[in-house]
């Protein structure tokens, strides 16, 4: 296959989302990427409403992940010039979606987004204009590597092509960016008790510190007890929103 028609699939798939639809989700976003198959091969007619009809079924992944299940079909429509089985590359989009969905949801939706604006609200609150870039210096590097070595691997390897995301075990990786959070979290707390923000301010150092000691007990304690540690994170958010309203209406 000519590479440009593998850039323009590839390219394609950063719009399966502009179609999305309740009856089948992202089909159509997933059918308009591989058209450029059917203009390079040429299909007949009949070869070419079957594809098309194919992948006019049910999907939907994550967006991030819709690069990586295109590459592995590509290449399995590649395998069978087009006229395979259906019912194969049926089974093949089905198995990919469910769990790559899973695994986007809980990387960049639980953990590296959340991260990521944590990061920004700190700078912003420093008064630093480079807050929004860094968001997207943190968030974009990542989902865009994801989209295009996945559809890379996806292509190479195939119906084997979740062996380069199963490598990356990025559930682990959201459990330590989440952890990471919750530390810069604590941290805040002690930076805006010295920076005289906090109600308590006037208060002894020893007891703020305790205070800001026994918030980072809490979550661990939430964390023990199965809480989920986006609620902690969430709730934290919505906790210091209260304090700033508090504030400025002082």
């Amino acid at each position: 296959m000519k590479k440009m028609t593998l850039m323009k699939i590839f390219l394609r798939s950063f719009f399966i989302q502009t179609t999305l639809n309740f009856r089948r989700m992202q089909n159509l976003g997933f059918t308009m990427a591989i058209i450029p198959l059917i203009r390079e091969w040429r299909l007949q007619q009949k070869d070419s409403e079957g594809m098309l009809t194919r992948h006019l079924q049910m999907f939907n992944t994550h967006p991030y992940f819709s690069a990586p299940v295109i590459g592995s079909v590509v290449r399995l429509e590649e395998e069978q010039g087009g006229k395979g089985d259906a019912l194969e590359i049926i089974a093949l989009k089905q198995s990919l979606m469910g769990s790559y969905a899973a695994i986007g949801d809980i990387f960049f939706w639980g953990a590296l987004r959340p991260f990521a604006a944590i990061i920004a609200v700190i700078l912003a609150y420093m008064g630093l204009i480079i807050a929004p870039i860094a968001f997207l210096l943190i968030y974009t590097p990542a989902h865009f590597w994801i989209r295009l070595k996945g559809f890379i691997e996806g292509y190479r390897l195939g119906k084997n092509g979740f062996e380069f995301i199963r490598t990356l075990d990025l559930p682990r990786v959201a459990v330590k960016i989440r952890w990471l959070s919750l530390i810069i979290l604590a941290g805040s707390i002690i930076w805006l008790s010295y920076d005289g923000y906090w109600p308590f301010m006037n208060t002894p150092a020893v007891i703020m510190k305790l205070v800001a000691l026994a918030s980072v007990l809490l979550c661990l304690l939430l964390i023990k007890q199965g809480v989920s540690q986006i609620y902690i994170i969430y709730g934290s958010v919505v906790m210091f929103l209260l304090i700033s309203w508090r504030g400025i209406l002082n």
